[in-house]
């Protein structure tokens, strides 16, 4: 692992970052908590909270059918039997849409097809409908999110891009947080990604810093730093995003595959829910790129978030285990007061 940041903050010790590594290999600069980086599919739950902005405000309905915001859109598929009129709103969000993934058919094509190519949402999905059926029921498919950006896009006329900043990262001010577009390159001070290239076992590793993530779009496009991250999912556990109720309603869970998650992970509207091994349960997302960033986003039981910033993908199922294990321990380590009362 090239380099790691993680920035935690707790209601009553503040906050606190760390790094290892480096940012850059070429240059040997360290790495930052400050950096930026693409946050991969915690982009989701950015597009979920607008949304549900836009349910609590009559704009959408839960349990609508697609059809009725993107008429036509979703239609056969090669003889896939894809219908728009039986998917609603809340299976998009929840992946319970019985929709393919089209991230799988993209990442069969050769790089240079597609990784500084500019992609269309209604293009990406159209790769989706000709692809067969996922066999579980909970499937994790971006499609769903860029579906969802599509209604964004209808019931207001504006780009979802345009809708998360005017409602979130604005009043948040998340200053460091942007949509991307077409540049395939990312501003200001950031970490550079990395992944391997080929599928050679102990093949090095090739920079993937630069990559146009429209591929991703209202799924998985946007770049933040662990600051940020932080501060979202704060302001969305703290009320500040949407009112009680629909909160409520994001934090309905349905099982979520565990060879895509984790065992006992569950999946809500645009949230992972996560067992903690001290009690209760940890809120947020994960993210991934294929350029090789990953990230994380999560709030505790008590309050605590901590975000976590990867310059490469876990190579192993060891060192996936210590990524996943960073949260039982920003979550279950116990504080300075516990711990002077343990010893008391």
């Amino acid at each position: 692992m090239p380099g790691v940041a993680a920035e935690l903050t707790d209601p009553r010790c503040g906050r606190w970052d760390t790094a290892r590594g480096v940012a850059d290999r070429k240059t040997g600069r360290p790495m930052r908590a400050e950096d930026r980086f693409r946050i991969g599919s915690v982009t989701k739950t950015f597009t979920a909270t607008v949304v549900l902005q836009l349910v609590a405000e009559g704009r959408i309905a839960l349990d609508a059918p697609v059809e009725r915001y993107l008429p036509g859109l979703i239609r056969g598929g090669d003889g896939h039997g894809y219908d728009g009129r039986t998917i609603t709103v809340r299976q998009l969000l929840q992946h319970t849409s019985g929709l393919p993934d089209y991230t799988a058919a993209l990442v069969q094509l050769p790089l240079e097809q597609w990784r500084f190519r500019h992609a269309e949402p209604r293009e990406l999905i159209a790769t989706a409908l000709k692809m067969p059926p996922p066999e579980k029921k909970w499937h994790y498919a971006t499609t769903n999110y860029l579906l969802a950006g599509l209604i964004v896009e209808k019931v207001t006329g504006h780009g979802v891009e345009s809708e998360v900043t005017r409602r979130i990262l604005r009043p948040l001010g998340l200053r460091d947080t942007y949509w991307p577009g077409d540049s395939t390159r990312i501003r200001g001070a950031h970490s550079h990604s990395y992944f391997s290239a080929t599928d050679e076992p102990d093949a090095p590793l090739a920079d993937g810093t630069e990559w146009n993530m429209t591929f991703g779009g209202a799924g998985g496009a946007l770049v933040s730093t662990p600051a940020d991250v932080n501060r979202f999912f704060l302001a969305l556990f703290g009320g500040k995003l949407l009112p009680a109720r629909w909160l409520a309603e994001m934090k309905r869970t349905v099982p979520a595959d565990p060879d895509r998650l984790w065992p006992g992970a569950r999946y809500g509207l645009g949230l992972i829910a996560s067992p903690l091994e001290c009690g209760g349960w940890w809120w947020g997302h994960g993210g991934t790129v294929p350029g090789g960033h990953r990230a994380l986003g999560a709030v505790g039981p008590g309050g605590r978030s901590i975000a976590l910033s990867l310059t490469a993908v876990p190579s192993t199922e060891q060192a996936e285990a210590d990524y996943r294990a960073t949260a039982e321990t920003a979550f279950c380590a116990p504080t300075g007061d516990q711990q002077l009362k343990e010893t008391s």
